[in-house]
């Protein structure tokens, strides 16, 4: 069995992104750990907040939430400031996420990657999935980590730009109403969403595991992305949802249609 520490930003990315790679390891008995880059202080503010309660209390509780269901084992905060896109004022703040110094930053993380004994480590991909500065930083913090602590694999997490070109060019075929989502459109650092297919080696059935992501998503209810997501129509979600894809630097390439915690590629 292995120990696999997933890195995210945000509270609530873990349930967009891995929630289902996440519920799957740990229903084959494997250790999952979240880190959390960032107390969320920037997300959506709720009506009912209560009296002294603030987004970061709110945000850590859903996210306890939220893992209880996928079963998460632990959950740690590196307890740096949200920082919003590209050109928002928070990201001056002296303690934001994106002007942290890489270097301590990964030393943190790599701290938990030695107490856990980690055998595999998940960042993001190069443009953290759409640009935005805080999963850029998440990408360079986690491979940094993962070669101090000497994890013996690190993996980026990624979206399937390949296919949801696929979805758009067959829903606009039909018909169908898409508004302005366009993969292929540029995003907040000029680059498209994710990556093609001939970029990643993952692709991960998770589609056993779609209403652990539902729950999840559910469990972070003061955050509008996250409740958009639960709008779209049943068989979208699964659409989008049912697969979770990944970049492993060094393998050959060609993405192959496995789970990367199988047991050879585990041993």
């Amino acid at each position: 069995m292995a120990t696999v520490v997933f890195v995210h930003a945000h509270p609530d990315d873990e349930a967009s992104q891995t929630s289902g790679s996440m519920a799957r390891a740990v229903s084959e008995g494997h250790r999952v750990v979240l880190v959390v880059a960032t107390n969320g202080d920037h997300g959506d503010a709720p009506d009912d907040l209560a009296e002294g309660e603030t987004v970061v209390h709110r945000r850590r509780a859903e996210a306890a939430n939220a893992n209880a269901v996928i079963g998460t084992h632990r959950v740690e905060w590196l307890d740096y400031a949200d920082s919003g896109m590209t050109g928002w004022a928070q990201n001056d703040h002296e303690l934001s996420f994106t002007r942290a110094d890489t270097e301590q930053a990964a030393q943190k993380l790599a701290a938990i990657l030695r107490d856990e004994n980690a055998d595999v480590v998940v960042g993001y991909d190069w443009h953290g999935g759409y640009g935005h500065p805080d999963h850029l930083k998440v990408h360079a913090v986690a491979k940094r980590a993962a070669e101090i602590a000497g994890t013996r694999r690190y993996l980026e997490s990624s979206m399937n730009r390949s296919a949801m070109i696929r979805s758009h060019e067959e829903a606009l075929a039909a018909g169908h109403d898409v508004g302005e989502w366009d993969p292929s459109a540029p995003m907040d650092d000029g680059n498209p969403l994710g990556s093609l297919e001939d970029e990643l080696h993952w692709a991960c059935d998770v589609g056993d595991f779609l209403e652990v992501k539902r729950s999840a998503l559910k469990a972070h209810a003061s955050q509008s992305d996250a409740q958009g997501m639960l709008q779209m129509p049943e068989a979208w979600f699964a659409a989008a949802f049912s697969w979770e894809h990944y970049i492993e630097p060094g393998r050959p390439d060609g993405m192959v249609t496995r789970w990367f915690l199988d047991e050879e590629t585990v041993g």
